[in-house]
């Protein structure tokens, strides 16, 4: 039996109880077997529930024919449509920064890598994010459930700070889905309170999302809910009765990550991060690592069924804005990115292309087509304020785009370039890339634009029309092209801050964590 056929066998079982379990509600609440509740009357803005996977490759979905389930993941894409070009930053600090604010995280030093524990930074206080617009906007209920990492070594940073009304979930970067601990104290939070909650940690946020969906679906005002999930992030850890669902999945060849022809002492630098030879050549610990991740991502999938469900079961599916998309690519030889070259931590297509679906359908968002157009992570906050009837804010001088038009089927007007960076290791492993059209440029070498000239560095250009799979370097067939996007790539690396997200390394050394994460006053 395949994993699919596998997975199919135990989703039937699952939906004969779902039915016996709406069969009994239906008696509870007085209607008939079949009778539906009468739904709360069509609103004018629409609810937000706004879903990020944690690591999840662009073929670790089902509706990119991948080989892990996911059929509640592909139901927002069939009833709503499918994203088939969405960027997002290639680690995850980034791009929660950019999807909160709708600007370059390279603006608040928030791009070069993420936010670690022991690095005292985060997201600028005074920038404005999506919670606090949607609050003007009439949104009264605002839920975070899940991974924040966007700051947590001072008040200022924290998510009851910037405009949510309910925090459950933890500040950090990956922890243990089971003790939830990191650094060995426990960051697991309820709004201001650690807490001790038993539990897989991906079965948790799904809970407390559902909760949240439930308390707010019947108010007046709509809700805005931010479910960014930390599956499939390392640790690699799954449900024991999950595992042997995947127990016959197999790692991704090591040319589908770095390209062809790629010298292993390369590897760290087209592999993503400094451990990637390492991890590569471990053929063992990838074939466990891959089939574990197949696990983690089946239950974030079922997660989020529920939470449909409990829009379903409110009336509110029609009237809610629901978006998926993964932070970055999947991890370096464990999430499958293809047919894409790269992986988290680089600015190839596998680390910063990812799974994408939107759904509103009674706002027009549906019809299970895909869009063309090339979206990214900074086009969340304008498009989330237009679809909210919120105050035009011309003083947010936001990087991206109302992307409606694009979602119900249109165009967005006018050329747009996007941009990337990356240099969370190292600054002999730097990462820029401009992209204009199809035509993308990435430079990969040592501090490029502090040494202005370009000969130490790795310079190539690809037109993603004729090559998604950036296999063929045209640098050298169009200087021209290729001289234009550096200049644009190098004003893009210009406008960090002197004041930026630390080295990853720094401050690691002798770092105590705070006992139980607790923020300081």
């Amino acid at each position: 039996m395949s994993i699919l056929e596998n997975h199919a066998r135990r989703n039937r079982s699952v939906t004969k109880t779902k039915q016996w379990i709406l069969f009994l509600a239906s008696v509870l609440l007085g209607c008939a077997p079949g009778e539906e509740i009468e739904a709360p009357e069509a609103r004018q803005t629409p609810n937000v529930v706004l879903i990020v996977a944690d690591d999840l490759g662009w073929r670790d979905v089902s509706f990119n024919g991948g080989e892990i389930a996911t059929p509640n993941i592909d139901r927002i894409a069939t009833e709503g449509v499918r994203l088939d070009r969405f960027y997002v930053a290639p680690i995850c600090s980034p791009t929660r920064a950019g999807l909160m604010t709708g600007r370059h995280p390279i603006r608040y030093g928030m791009m070069r890598g993420v936010v670690m524990g022991y690095h005292d930074y985060g997201l600028d206080p005074e920038a404005t994010i999506v919670p606090q617009v949607l609050a003007e906007a009439g949104y009264e209920h605002r839920g975070l459930v899940g991974k924040w990492h966007l700051g947590l070594s001072r008040r200022e940073y924290h998510p009851l700070e910037r405009g949510f009304t309910r925090f459950v979930g933890h500040l950090g970067w990956g922890f243990d889905y089971v003790t939830h601990e990191r650094y060995g104290e426990v960051d697991w939070f309820h709004d201001e309170e650690s807490v001790d909650e038993p539990g897989y940690s991906t079965d948790l946020i799904s809970e407390h999302a559902v909760r949240f969906v439930r308390e707010h679906a019947g108010g007046e005002a709509p809700f805005f809910l931010f479910v960014p999930y930390n599956a499939p992030h390392s640790p690699f850890q799954a449900k024991e009765e999950d595992l042997p669902l995947y127990e016959g999945l197999e790692p991704v060849a090591i040319e589908a990550v770095v390209g062809a022809g790629v010298p292993p002492e390369k590897y760290e630098w087209f592999g993503g991060h400094a451990m990637s030879r390492a991890r590569l050549e471990d053929v063992e610990g990838r074939l466990r690592n891959r089939r574990i991740t197949g696990a983690m991502v089946h239950a974030m999938d079922v997660g989020i069924g529920r939470i449909l469900e409990a829009l379903d079961e409110a009336g509110v599916a029609d009237d809610t804005l629901v978006w998926f998309f993964s932070d970055n690519g999947g991890d370096t030889g464990i999430g499958d990115n293809r047919p894409f070259r790269g992986s988290k931590g680089n600015v190839f297509e596998g680390g910063i292309r990812v799974a994408a679906a939107a759904r509103w359908p009674a706002g027009g968002v549906s019809g299970g087509g895909a869009v063309s157009a090339p979206l990214n992570y900074l086009d969340v906050m304008p498009t989330l304020m237009q679809a909210a009837a919120a105050s035009d804010r011309p003083d947010l001088e936001l990087d991206g785009r109302d992307a409606l038009p694009a979602l119900r089927g249109g165009e967005i007007a006018g050329d747009r370039d996007f941009y990337s960076y990356c240099a969370q290791l190292s600054d002999e492993r730097e990462q820029l890339m401009a992209m204009e059209g199809d035509w993308k440029l990435i430079v990969i070498g040592p501090e490029p634009l502090d040494r202005g000239a370009l000969a130490e560095s790795q310079t190539m250009l690809f037109h993603l029309g004729d090559d998604p799979g950036e296999q063929n370097d045209l640098w050298a067939e169009h200087p021209e092209i290729a001289q234009r996007l550096t200049e644009k790539a190098l004003a893009f690396r210009a406008l960090q801050p002197d004041e930026h997200v630390p080295i990853f390394w720094e401050g690691r050394d002798g770092f105590v964590a705070p006992e139980r994460w607790r923020v300081a006053e």
